[in-house]
């Protein structure tokens, strides 16, 4: 099953500076190895030594955060979105 995968400007460096990649899997694990396998380097910035997601990124398979979902076994139905998007922390 074929995603799309939207990239943070911080990781585009994995992409050739692509902002959406395409991935397959049938859940959010197989879509991150898959990602893994064509951009090298990348999970380690979705995923800590654990090999669960860190905790200043969020991830989202459409509009729904996989970390109220089913997580890593989350579902990624052919044609939906995964959004990578990092924390942003600052201010005064």
């Amino acid at each position: 099953m074929s995603v799309s995968v939207r990239v943070p400007t911080i990781l585009r460096g994995y992409t050739s500076d692509a902002a959406e990649v395409s991935a397959e899997g049938g859940t959010l694990s197989e879509v991150l190895a898959d990602l893994e396998a064509n951009h090298p380097g990348i999970r380690a910035r979705i995923l800590d030594d654990s090999g669960r997601i860190r905790r200043f990124v969020n991830v989202y398979v459409g509009d729904e955060d996989v970390r109220f979902a089913q997580g890593l076994e989350t579902a990624t139905p052919s044609g939906s979105q995964v959004s990578i998007i990092p924390a942003v922390a600052g201010g005064c």
